[in-house]
Order: structure tokens, then C-alpha cells, then sequence
């Protein structure tokens, strides 16, 4: 406790490596990008309705929409708009999403604050590090087969401790921050069973969010609390995981940094559909064929994305849907993965009937490397098949710049409109020279 709680209080005073200040500029962007695309989606909807009945004092906004709220209300809200679907940020070591919970809360309290970019920045990447690192230290499989919700406790957590640095905590405030973050930390697995992706939306984004905004600004209100939540007797660690590592909370703090290990989304569909949709175009790109010369499609994944994938009513997360269309397409538009017409399309269904989804126990063992193999069958008898190990967008195979910039304003634009979205990417990549995180909301704001 006192190696963590103290790096989170001098974090705001640490200037990152330039590589890491980089990389954390594409997450925030690539959130940002979520929050926009995803206010169009049920989910962000439902939470943009909700926050608008809410009132509260007028500290930050909420994306996509007129309404400027409190803190803890806007956190709420974008958490919930980064992942109204799947096109937010994963990290596969903890098993969570960190963007679409630390970037709402950090963008909320930075607003909150009239905080600079560059401090927003330090925040964000210090999210990511303590986020992240709590649920390794929890066994994150493991605390997954047991019923518990990696997706919310990690992301809780790294909410939490980017808050307490914009919110200027001492060392003793982020004891208490974090124990206040500790006794709301929850989540169970049933998401998994959610139809409609709203409820998922709240757990992965919104609840963490609004959960860490809420205990910094509690404490720095001057709430007290336990000082030091994570161990002694009746602690967080005795409470949760079989055989947890706490000392991995602080391992590597100011060394390694877990931003650079979490991967930005190619395509807007479901983790376990990325790497089949790039073995899918490479195979497209090196042979050309078309839907009507293929006989079958075998694709392989681990067992546990094939659960989650297969023939899902969702179009963004049903593998056999997605790799027809990629077949039709020669790509997989944020369109075309959220178009449910075309779930009902003939030629697309017909394609889909003939697309094979299996678990796979290599590639379930070779997780958290999610890897996939498409092996395609062409009618003229030729079998063509393509293992994808490093997914583009994951830590192994980076996005350059270019490629995360072209994906933000491809969701941003037919919000916001060209101009805008292209004024927006441009802002965030020089957030480092903006002196004041609230000039960006005019951006971010409904016009």
C-alpha cells in the first residue's frame, strides 16, 4: 500500500516516457472515438436519457450530447458510451476493457478540475497501470472462473487512482480513495448473458467510472477512511481471488507500463473476431476469391471466444455473420458490423451457413494471445488457411498513428461531421499543449 499509494500521489509530478505518452494519446483518442460512435448505439441512448433526468452540479459533460453534469454523472454516462458496443481497448493479461472506464473518469475529473491535457494524460496512463495490475494480482482467469466480473473490478480500480491524481490526493487521501474503491468494487460474470448490451455497457464502463470519480471526490470532499484496505484481517485480498499476489499491484510501477500492453480494436466487433477477420483478409488479399467460390469456412479460435461468438444475435459479435460479411465486403465497416438488416440478407445468410466455428485447445492455451485460424475451402477444390498470431492492434503488431487516427474519424464523422471529427483527432493529439481539458467540450458536446 505504501509503494502504490504513493506512486498514484506523485504521478500528477512525473512526466512519461515519450513512447508512453504516445501511446496513451491513441487510447484516449480510441475511447474518446467509442463514446462518440457508441451515443448513436441503445446503450448510449439509454445513458445520455438517464444522465439528462439527473441534474447535478455542472463540472463536466457528457459526450455527444448538451448536457454538462457532475463529475461522477458524466463519468457514468461516457463510461457507458466508450462501450456501447465493441469497439473500445483490451488488455488480455487482466482481462479487461481499462479504456472505456479510466478514460471517462480521468476526462471527468480533468474537466471537474480545469486540469491541463498533459496532466490528463499522466492520469490516463496511471489508470491503466494500477487497473490493469489489480486484477493480475487477483489470477484474472482464475477470478474469472469464479463468477467474478474482471472487466469491472480492474477498470474500478484504475478509475480510481486516475481521479485521486487529478484530484491532487496525498499520499493518506489515496489510501482512503482506495478504500473507499474497495468497497464498491463488484461485478459478477451474468453480463455475459446480456441481450441488449446495455446493462454490459454499465459494468464495463459506466459503474467503474462513476465507482473511482465518486471515491476521489469523496475524499477529496474529506471523507476518512481505512488506511489500507488491502491487507491486514477482513482485507480486499482475503475477501477476494484463491491464492492472490498483492505485491503485483506495485510491481514495475515507473518501469513497465501497462498501456503499451493493451491492444486498440482494428475492427469494431467482439476480442475473439479480430484475428479471424485478419487471417480472413489476408487470405482475401494474397488469393483473390469471392462468396460464390467458397464451400466452406473453418474458423478456429479458443474455446471461450467461441462461446461468446457463435451465431450471436448481435451482428458485432456473431462470428459466422462477421466473416461472411468480410467475404462480401473485402472489409467490416463500423457500419456493417451494427447493420441487423443485414443479418436477415439472403446471400449473407447463405454464405454464414456454410462458416464453421470451433474451440480450439491449442489456441485456448496460448491464451491471453488471442489467435485465430480461418482455413477456406474453395469450390475448385483449393484449401487455403491462415494462422493469425499477432493480431494488428495488439501490443505484438501496433497500430502506427495513422491507422488509429483513420479509425477515430471514421467514427467520429458521421456524428460530429468532417470538420469537427477531423478538429477533434487533431486535439487530442496535441493534448499535451492544451492548458484546459474544458476547451475541448466544445468538441465533444452536441452542437
Amino acid at each position: 500500500m505504501q509503494r502504490l499509494s504513493a506512486y498514484i500521489a506523485q504521478a500528477p509530478k512525473k512526466r512519461l516516457p515519450p513512447a508512453v505518452a504516445e501511446k496513451t494519446k491513441h487510447h484516449v483518442l480510441d475511447t474518446i472515438a467509442a463514446m462518440v460512435s457508441g451515443s448513436r448505439l441503445p446503450p448510449g441512448k439509454k445513458a445520455i436519457s438517464y444522465a439528462r433526468t439527473r441534474g447535478g452540479t455542472k463540472e463536466a459533460c457528457v459526450v455527444a450530447s448538451n448536457i454538462v453534469t457532475s463529475a461522477e454523472n458524466a463519468a457514468l454516462a461516457n463510461g457507458m458510451l466508450a462501450h456501447a458496443d465493441e469497439t473500445d481497448d483490451s488488455h488480455a493479461p487482466s482481462l479487461t476493457h481499462p479504456g472505456c472506464g479510466i478514460v471517462p473518469a480521468a476526462l471527468a475529473m480533468a474537466e471537474r478540475g480545469e486540469r491541463n491535457g498533459e496532466a490528463l494524460l499522466r492520469a490516463v496512463a496511471l489508470g491503466y497501470d494500477v487497473g490493469c495490475r489489480l486484477t493480475m494480482s487477483l489470477d484474472a482467469y482464475q477470478f474469472r472462473e469464479d463468477g467474478h466480473s474482471t472487466h469491472s473490478f480492474g477498470p474500478m480500480f484504475g478509475a480510481a487512482a486516475a481521479a485521486a491524481a487529478l484530484a491532487g490526493l496525498d499520499e493518506r487521501q489515496v489510501r482512503h480513495c482506495l478504500s473507499f474503491t474497495a468497497q464498491q468494487a463488484s461485478g459478477i460474470s451474468c453480463w455475459m448473458r446480456d441481450e441488449e448490451h446495455i446493462e454490459k455497457a454499465f459494468d464495463f464502463g459506466g459503474m467503474p467510472a462513476r465507482n473511482g470519480v465518486a471515491a476521489a471526490a469523496m475524499v477529496a470532499h474529506g471523507f476518512t477512511g481505512v488506511d489500507d484496505a488491502l491487507s491486514g484481517e477482513r482485507s480486499f485480498f482475503v475477501a477476494y481471488g484463491r491464492k492472490p499476489e498483492p505485491e503485483k499491484l506495485a510491481a514495475g510501477l515507473g518501469e513497465a507500463y501497462e498501456v503499451m500492453n493493451t491492444n486498440i480494436k482494428r475492427w469494431s466487433v467482439g476480442s475473439p473476431i479480430q484475428a479471424p477477420l485478419d487471417a480472413l483478409l489476408h487470405l482475401m488479399q494474397e488469393n483473390k476469391f469471392g462468396a460464390d467460390d467458397v464451400q466452406r469456412l473453418i474458423v478456429r479460435v479458443a474455446h471461450q471466444g467461441a462461446n461468446t461468438t457463435n451465431n450471436r444475435a448481435m451482428p458485432d459479435i456473431c462470428m459466422q455473420h462477421l466473416c461472411a460479411v468480410m467475404v462480401f465486403d473485402g472489409s467490416v465497416s463500423f457500419k456493417a458490423a451494427h447493420d441487423e438488416e443485414r443479418m436477415r440478407d439472403r446471400k449473407v445468410l447463405a454464405l454464414r451457413s456454410r462458416v464453421e466455428l470451433h474451440g480450439d485447445d491449442a489456441l485456448t492455451k496460448a491464451m491471453p494471445s488471442r489467435q485465430g485460424i480461418v482455413e477456406v475451402v474453395l469450390r475448385n477444390g483449393t484449401t487455403l488457411r491462415h494462422h493469425m498470431k499477432a493480431v494488428r492492434g495488439t501490443a505484438e503488431n501496433p497500430m502506427a498513428r495513422a491507422e488509429v487516427d483513420a479509425k477515430a474519424y471514421d467514427l467520429i464523422a458521421p456524428v460530429f461531421g468532417k470538420t469537427r471529427a477531423r478538429r477533434l483527432c487533431d486535439a487530442v493529439w496535441n493534448l499535451d499543449k492544451l492548458g484546459n481539458v474544458r476547451k475541448l467540450r466544445p468538441l465533444l458536446k452536441e452542437e
